[in-house]
């Protein structure tokens, strides 16, 4: 059989349809809800999936289990343990998705392509999506997983931590943007983490995730480019920043799609960054 080529970064859920089956294609659900929702995303999982799907647990075992921030990036050898048991090899196509639309998947498809993993892409409109166009679900036990050959390789380009977002926002080559709400951002609102400051750091920009959302679906390419045009030049360095490094990779894919090529997702974002007393913080008057 044909090696299997993706589209793009997004696929429909009628393209996933026809090529489910295809031994090159893994499908992950990478669903995680915030804290406060009540809702598991591994037990949803459990109960109700796109067939064959496996669960990519970026917020309990696949994350840098040392670190005191959220979910950050683990290292290679755990990142490459971790999917090798989950039966993927570096040959495979890998689909995400996330039981809320388009939420947590674009976190997941942001950590594999900084580990050095192209062949990645979201489903766009997820579960609701899939769900919504009548396309089949198990709910049966998951089945066993023969474990396959994963091997990462960390992209540096594809991550920012506090310092080079220092430099980012002293640097006319480069734009961060912040994807969490315009409240939180200009310090209208109190950051849900106890300890975190509300604001927003010198420089940056806020373009909240949900606006480039339409119906839990993104915006088509050229409305992307069209929203994303007037704070970012083509040239610039793109830093992605958010609340924990979650929907900042929301701006990531969008801006992927929207034709940008040097961009980054600040992997501490806010829960570091607010949470520090040594790195600056400003509020709107």
């Amino acid at each position: 059989m044909n090696k299997l080529e993706l589209p793009s970064a997004l696929v429909e859920p009628q393209w996933l349809a026809r090529h489910l089956n295809h031994p090159d294609l893994v499908v992950l659900d990478a669903s995680w809800h915030m804290p406060a929702s009540g809702r598991n995303g591994v037990e949803e999982w459990q109960q109700r999936r796109i067939p064959g799907a496996r669960f990519f647990d970026f917020d309990g075992r696949i994350k840098d289990q040392h670190a005191s921030l959220p979910h950050m990036l683990p290292d290679e050898t755990l990142f490459s343990a971790e999917v090798s048991a989950l039966g993927i090899g570096n040959h495979q196509a890998i689909v995400i998705y996330d039981s809320l639309g388009i939420f947590a998947s674009p976190r997941a498809w942001w950590m594999f392509r900084a580990m050095g993993h192209d062949r990645v892409a979201v489903l766009n409109g997820g579960l609701p999506a899939w769900q919504s166009e009548g396309l089949p679900l198990e709910q049966e036990t998951p089945a066993a997983i023969e474990p396959g050959h994963f091997t990462a390789r960390r992209q540096p380009q594809w991550i920012a931590d506090a310092s080079d977002v220092e430099r980012a926002l002293q640097d006319k080559g480069s734009r961060v943007l912040d994807a969490r709400s315009r409240e939180r951002f200009s310090g209208a609102a109190a950051d849900p983490r106890p300890g975190v400051r509300p604001g927003h750091m010198p420089g940056a920009a806020c373009l909240p995730f949900n606006e480039l959302l339409e119906q839990g679906r993104l915006l088509p390419a050229d409305r992307l480019a069209d929203t994303f045009s007037p704070l970012v030049k083509a040239e610039q360095r793109l830093v992605c920043s958010c609340g924990s490094g979650v929907t900042a990779a929301i701006l990531a894919l969008g801006a992927e799609l929207a034709g940008y090529d040097q961009i980054a997702v600040y992997d501490g974002s806010w829960a570091e960054w607010g949470g520090s007393a040594h790195l600056p913080v400003e509020q709107d008057a």
